[in-house]
């Protein structure tokens, strides 16, 4: 850490010293194939893409492209192990589960690193968050296979058989433990594709799903884009698909599946209210504020985008957020110091990008910090537009990056109108000293979930979803479980 001293103006400020998390300790293959029937094969069609490194455009390493022909192989494969895993006592099945768990842990460090790698979060959030989130929802589920009865009384739960599970790039070793650890401790088979710009850590998973010793085919992770994906929700011969993206794929899989005798759960995208009441500890919602939107570069479904503050308290809101913003540190992730890492794919940039230019062609005021971005890689500055209103697409639109739009509210009854008009109803918080109130929003807000004094917490116990065109179905604690199983 180094002390600056200003000549013009004797003012003290702080600069830290780089502090990169070391590489030496992880392994990544010069290619990856499938993972189908308990080892990895090739693709029927022998190919491959690569996987880029966000923070500098550079290849990690390449991945197969699984086509229709490898999908109904590893669903051949899950189909056959189903009869045995499915007969399998949960006390037998939570077993492995648990040890799945326990290895995620031991490789905790690796994980991280990789996760950063090829996603471009900040490893703070990969060591901190990602990881061991992952591990306890195997530790949970764990738990309830051989309570199943007792998660469901009287109502005889079976599971469903085979599971197409499709996840996205923002947290993917998370996802993966939130689709993968439910399904198999209800007794389910698993054929699961992660987002082609992320699959590294699920193909680590598999590296520890193999080693845990679980028989062959209850798990299978096959890697490709969109076609691979489609070929997974069209496939006959699967129960249930589990997809977890963006509203506009979730359409296409409804409209896919519907008609069929496939089960389905969608979460899609949102955009999130963050609602500051006059009442609150402003310091401590400034805070919220912060990690509601710039956490993982504001590629989180349930991230608070709009911000609503009470007239009264807007302007010194505004002022201490400015100068919170002008403290972020935007660069490496695997600087142990960066609060902001790099946008995941160009892809992602351009549409962040053009998103804010929409915001200043509509009238927007904008506020962006001076910061110094990196020369390589996909990077965008923490981004703030004042002076917006409820028709602005900037306030309707999920933009899926570090981009906050501010309204003012003057009653309660006006901003849960407001909080309310959108399409979208995954997420909300609500700030203030007032129990009363806080219960009062939690029943009007139509979110899945509403944070009170805090933003961006997760727990394996709790179940998350949405409404509206944020999707359906819950994953997450007991109510994780009941989207995988059948009654008779």
């Amino acid at each position: 850490m180094h002390k600056v001293k200003n000549k013009d103006v004797f003012k003290v400020s702080w600069t830290y010293d780089k502090a990169p998390e070391s590489t030496d300790h992880i392994q990544i293959k010069k290619q990856y194939d499938l993972y189908i029937d308990g080892k990895f094969t090739k693709p029927i069609k022998g190919k491959y893409f690569d996987t880029i490194n966000p923070s500098d455009n550079k290849k990690i390493t390449s991945v197969a492209e699984a086509s229709d022909k490898d999908v109904d192989k590893a669903v051949k494969a899950a189909r056959k192990a189903f009869k045995s895993w499915s007969a399998l006592t949960g006390k037998e099945r939570g077993k492995y589960i648990f040890r799945i768990a326990r290895l995620i842990q031991e490789r905790a460090r690796e994980f991280a690193v990789i996760e950063s790698l090829d996603g471009g979060k900040p490893i703070r959030e990969s060591r901190d968050i990602d990881i061991p989130l992952a591990a306890n929802h195997f530790f949970y589920y764990a738990g309830w296979a051989d309570k199943l009865t007792y998660a469901f009384p009287n109502r005889n739960p079976k599971p469903l058989g085979v599971v197409g599970q499709i996840i996205p790039w923002n947290f993917p070793l998370l996802m993966a433990s939130w689709k993968i650890a439910p399904a198999l401790a209800t007794g389910n088979t698993v054929v699961l594709k992660p987002a082609e710009t992320t699959p590294l850590t699920a193909l680590k998973l598999a590296e520890i799903i193999h080693e845990s010793g679980i028989p062959k085919g209850v798990v299978n992770i096959i890697t490709g884009a969109g076609e691979t994906g489609a070929a997974i929700v069209n496939h006959p011969d699967i129960d249930k698909i589990a997809f977890t993206g963006s509203t506009g794929v979730g359409k296409y899989i409804l409209n896919a599946t519907a008609g069929t005798h496939k089960k389905l759960t969608l979460e899609l995208g949102g955009k999130g209210a963050n609602i500051i009441f006059e009442d609150a500890a402003i310091d401590q919602a400034v805070e919220g504020i912060v990690n509601a939107i710039f956490f993982n570069q504001g590629h989180v479904c349930c991230a608070g985008s709009r911000l609503f503050v009470q007239e009264s308290v807007a302007d010194l809101v505004i002022k201490k957020l400015k100068d919170r913003m002008k403290r972020l540190i935007i660069g490496d992730p695997l600087d142990k110091n960066t609060d902001i890492g790099a946008i995941n794919s160009k892809k992602q940039l351009q549409t962040i990008e053009k998103y804010i230019k929409i915001g200043i062609n509509e009238g927007s005021e904008i506020y962006q910090p001076k910061c110094k971005l990196p020369k390589h890689g996909n990077w965008c500055a923490p981004t703030l537009f004042l002076n917006v209103s409820q028709s602005h697409r900037i306030v309707q639109e999920e933009i899926f990056g570090p981009v906050l739009t501010v309204q003012t509210f003057r009653t309660i009854d006006e901003v849960i109108e407001k909080a309310n008009n959108t399409p979208y109803g995954l997420s909300a918080g609500v700030w203030t000293d007032k129990g009363s109130k806080i219960f009062h929003l939690t029943q009007k807000l139509d979110a899945g979930i509403v944070w009170a004094n805090t933003f961006n917490k997760f727990d394996p116990t709790s179940p998350f979803g949405g409404y509206k065109e944020s999707g359906f179905g819950r994953e997450g604690g007991l109510h994780g479980l009941k989207p995988y199983v059948k009654f008779e």
